[in-house]
């Protein structure tokens, strides 16, 4: 049984297609069959029901799938781990952001980094925080920008940046000029937040739910600067970490008032305890908490 043997199948598990897994794989489609064909056979038990419209995992093929998986991103962290101990001069680092955070804050750190290693190829993979955790665990990425809480024990963390979160206001909104807010005050006003799996979203949540309630939600988005323009067009309240506030990008922006129990968020850098992490990635980290300051 080969490890390229292996990724056929998950590809026509998760495609439910011959074909478009061949597609896929860039293989022609009897070539994918033969090889899946003659897997079956050394394994002595079928892996696929070929249905007429598309084929399903039998029993066999469900547990083989589960434990593929496992295998396969195994030898692909073996891979990134053997490749991290020449990496210095050349090789790939994989960053994980947050879309918004990242605009605000890579800017500063790219620079830096890349005059010191200018033979490593920076990629960088911008998704939201629970897409992020998961590429993490994966091991699709080496490290991520990242809002705490992570919950998920197999990943480590360095605090990078801490920040105060403002409550964003319309300009003509009574408590615009405010000092500050008792977010307590605010319940049954219209708030505006991120969607689901954006880490922002989640802080937002807590505030609230901390205050004593649960916001009534008008608009969701998936952009924070989307949610600052609503804002700004008095369309409800939201909440924006400090580096939104010193650099709003729109020319109608809220008005951002302190809140009085002054609550923050903190950034970190994740990545997997398993995984040492590379001379490049120790120093885009080092890179990145010397900008804490700025924020």
């Amino acid at each position: 049984m080969e490890l390229r043997q292996i990724r056929y199948v998950l590809a026509v598990a998760e495609e439910r297609s011959f074909s478009r897994a061949a597609s896929r794989l860039h293989l022609a489609q009897p070539s994918l069959s033969q090889q899946i064909a003659k897997l079956e056979k050394i394994l002595g038990v079928p892996l696929f029901h070929r249905l007429p419209q598309h084929v399903e995992l039998t029993d066999a093929g469900q547990r083989f799938v589960q434990v593929a998986q496992t295998l396969v991103d195994m030898a692909e962290g073996l891979e990134r781990e053997m490749r991290s101990y020449a990496v210095g001069e050349s090789g790939k680092l994989l960053v994980g952001s947050l879309p918004i955070t990242g605009a605000y804050v890579l800017p500063r750190v790219i620079p830096d980094f890349t005059r010191q290693f200018p033979g490593v190829e920076l990629q960088l993979i911008e998704e939201t925080s629970s897409h992020l955790e998961h590429l993490l665990v994966r091991g699709k990425i080496d490290i991520s920008l990242l809002t705490m809480p992570i919950t998920d024990p197999t990943l480590e963390t360095i605090p990078a940046i801490h920040e105060e979160i403002f409550l964003a206001v319309p300009p003509q909104h009574p408590i615009a000029g405010q000092k500050e807010v008792d977010l307590a005050e605010l319940a049954g006003q219209p708030f505006i937040l991120l969607k689901e799996g954006q880490g922002f979203r989640t802080i937002s949540l807590r505030l609230c739910e901390e205050a004593g309630f649960r916001p009534r939600i008008v608009f969701e988005s998936t952009n924070i600067q989307t949610v600052q323009s609503l804002v700004a067009a008095g369309m409800g309240l939201s909440f924006a970490p400090r580096m939104i506030s010193l650099a709003p990008g729109t020319t109608e922006h809220p008005v951002y008032v302190r809140l009085a129990r002054r609550p923050f968020r903190t950034l970190v850098v994740a990545y997997r305890k398993d995984l040492p992490l590379s001379r490049p990635a120790e120093a885009f980290v080092k890179c990145l908490v010397e900008q804490k300051n700025h924020f």
